[in-house]
């Protein structure tokens, strides 16, 4: 999120109304530890710190005062190297103020503001006073560069660069990056193209703060005869927003020779106008630097760093930590735009291996969800699916891959495609998941992943289970009662070697299954099985609230993951409902035939039968048709009895099973062919149709639309 460039303002009035204290201000030395030490942001300490006003309280937390070089480098810690290993050297034989020293009370008076020592104020602590020594250079450097370095995104780094340096370095900054961004070895063809991405500069309150108080307003900007404020003002608040680097021109030259120049050297003098707007003021004498900032393959942007007029000019030191925050902030820019373009392919890869849609078989109800884990981590290996079946039953499944990478995201695709193709085989469960252990170990021995496949029948009212490592499913009965199912939890798939066993379990009609990954029930707060309770009352709790009727499958994943706080998410989170509808006995119609030449006439005759029970007579010719067309090519190869099943419900489908694996192709017949005009028909009148191979045969099925009046 990105801060109003005004923000210290009201903190750091608080701190002068503090400062103005009844105590007397001690001389503040020139050079040396004390000056040092004098110059530090001053540190809470018992009494000494005197209490700060409601108003003054809320004003600094609404508006967090940035903190100074000091306060960074103790604040980073050694999350950044600084610029390199003199920094560090210097600026602990420079002589840091031990931790928790500041200045006593009531330092930071008239004559603190007067010769600017204070955060805050220009000429305070780091390279803005006048005569600074290099070793505070340094020490300004590394907090600076810790600041850089701490962002992880785009936003946050160019920030980091203006908080570190206005006002500490300069009173106004501008920051250009090319737009768009080149990623990695990316050779953009079009012109360069830089972009204004933040300004920052002291607020005018601040400026006044001397008066305020009564001192001479050194930090207020002059107004010259004709009432024109400071350039430094009126360009950071009026620059160009984007800007066409010419081939060629003076700006593409000074981006060229990557070293920071003054503003008021010949190279600048002609490229600050094209880069800022032509008629725009830049500041005289050394007020003004302009700093390429060139990554690690190319120049990818640009900061002008601006010093007002009644401040001290920039010195020939002051172009080297120019160019150490150039530096650091490119390299920051970066690798946030390659851990951004990361983040999205890793993101893309899992998204896209996810179900798009979930089917919606007859006599089931699907309802998912899917949270990524944070973040700065959202790539992980959880993935769901269901999987129509032949006899309109649906396989569920939900797994997590261990780890969280692309390569996690790219063998749960993996897993994810293998599990769809067994499922096509109708294998078992426990097949399933024996495959599926077997493909693990092909991937790499440490491919590891917990799945758990079952099997629902709406036309049994029964669930076939097997589970390999993973959280138990929860039933959510009608009437709200809710119960972990006591599923074998097997080994993980990966390890090798194990045998996976399938439980089969009533499925009651209304009842509710829920399949989760670890992330919804596990957490650094919590372990697994205290989460797993804590889901089966959230599940009672919400079924209360619609007394008989099952509560609504989309609101109840919404409730579900209302039970996750704020430290909950660790992990990504899968989770798959289904609802158990069913199909009632009196819409199913079964019968065995034996592969006879009769066996066409016959199954005729059953169809019509059930067709008439049902009040669909309008579509017996049709169903007469096919159901002979489709018979008759399966008693050509069967040799053992065949399957003939109607079921009703919103449509009318017909399923057809014989003992031969082989399917039938759609082939157009020739003229002369006494048969294959078969499935030319079903294909023509059928609403659908299909086949489907099984560990004991095939499956041909076709379905036809209701009448309206059956519906």
């Amino acid at each position: 999120m990105t801060e109003h460039p005004n923000s210290h303002g009201s903190q750091r009035t608080a701190a002068v109304r503090q400062s103005a204290a009844p105590a007397p201000a001690p001389a503040v030395p020139a050079h040396g530890p004390e000056a040092t030490a004098a110059r530090l942001p001053r540190q809470p300490s018992g009494s000494g710190t005197p209490a700060q006003t409601p108003r003054e309280r809320s004003r600094a937390e609404a508006h967090p005062e940035p903190a100074g070089p000091e306060d960074c480098a103790r604040a980073g810690g050694d999350a950044h190297a600084g610029p390199d290993g003199a920094t560090r050297a210097a600026a602990r034989q420079d002589g840091d103020a031990p931790a928790g020293a500041g200045p006593a009370p009531g330092s930071r008076t008239r004559a603190a503001l007067d010769s600017g020592a204070g955060d805050g104020v220009p000429g305070g602590p780091g390279p803005a006073a006048p005569g600074a020594t290099g070793g505070e250079r340094l020490r300004f450097v590394g907090a600076a560069t810790r600041r850089i370095a701490r962002g992880i995104d785009l936003d946050e780094i160019v920030l980091g660069l203006c908080r570190a340096t206005v006002p500490t370095f300069a009173d106004a900054i501008l920051v250009y990056l090319r737009d768009p961004l080149p990623v990695g070895d990316e050779r953009p063809v079009g012109p360069v193209v830089l972009r204004l991405r933040r300004t920052d500069q002291l607020p005018e309150h601040v400026r006044g703060l001397g008066e305020a108080l009564g001192v001479p307003d050194a930090l207020s900007p002059p107004v010259g005869a004709e009432g024109r404020s400071d350039p430094a003002t009126d360009l950071a608040g009026a620059a160009a927003e984007r800007c066409e680097v010419r081939i060629g021109g003076p700006l593409a030259e000074v981006l060229r020779g990557v070293r920071p120049v003054f503003g008021d050297s010949s190279a600048a003098r002609a490229a600050l106008p094209e880069l800022l707007g032509e008629g725009r003021c830049v500041p005289d004498r050394h007020r003004t630097i302009l700093a390429p900032l060139r990554g690690r393959r190319r120049v990818i942007g640009a900061a002008v760093f601006i010093r007002r007029a009644d401040r001290a000019a920039f010195e020939g030191d002051d172009l080297l930590v120019a160019a150490q925050l150039a530096t650091h902030t490119a390299l920051g820019v970066d690798k946030a735009v390659l851990y951004g373009r990361e983040v999205y392919i890793a993101d893309e890869l899992q998204r896209t291996m996810l179900p798009d849609s979930l089917p919606q078989p007859t006599g089931v109800r699907l309802a998912s969800r899917y949270l990524p884990a944070a973040e700065t981590a959202r790539v992980g290996g959880d993935w769901y699916d269901a999987i129509p079946l032949p006899g309109n039953r649906v396989a569920l499944v939900v797994g997590d891959v261990m780890g969280h990478s692309m390569t996690s995201a790219a063998i749960m695709g993996q897993l994810r495609t293998t599990a769809q193709t067994l499922a096509g085989l109708d294998l078992p469960p426990a097949e399933v998941l024996h495959h599926l252990d077997e493909q693990a170990q092909r991937l790499g021995s440490d491919r590891m992943a917990t799945c758990l496949y079952a099997v629902y029948d709406p036309v049994a009212h029964r669930i076939v289970i097997a589970n390999a490592g993973h959280p138990p499913p929860i039933l959510l009965h009608r009437g709200g009662r809710a119960e972990v199912l006591r599923v074998p939890p097997g080994a993980p798939i990966g390890v090798g070697g194990v045998d996976f066993e399938a439980v089969e379990l009533d499925a009651p009609a209304g009842a509710t299954l829920l399949l989760y990954t670890d992330g919804l029930v596990e957490s650094r707060i919590r372990d697994v099985w205290t989460g797993i309770e804590q889901l089966r009352e959230r599940l009672i709790e919400t079924a209360r609230l619609t007394g008989p009727n099952p509560p609504p499958l989309e609101p109840l994943c919404d409730e579900v993951l209302g039970m996750l706080g704020p430290g909950d998410r660790d992990d990504d989170i899968a989770l798959l409902a289904a609802r158990f509808e069913g199909i009632a006995p009196s819409d199913v119609a079964y019968w065995f035939l034996d592969p006879r030449p009769q066996t066409a006439r016959q199954a005729r005759r059953l169809a019509k039968r059930a067709l008439t029970r049902w009040g669909l007579e309008e579509l017996t010719d049709g169903v007469e048709l096919l159901v002979s067309e489709v018979i008759t090519n399966a008693v050509r190869y069967a040799e053992r009895p065949i399957t003939l099943r109607l079921l009703r419900t919103d449509v009318l489908r017909c399923e057809v099973g014989d003992d031969v694996p082989q399917l039938p192709r759609l082939r157009q017949a020739r003229p002369s062919d006494e048969g294959g005009r078969g499935l030319y028909l079903v294909n023509r009148l059928a609403r659908r149709w299909g086949a489907t191979r099984l560990s004991t045969g095939k499956v041909v099925w076709f379905e036809l639309a209701l009448p309206a009046h059956a519906r």
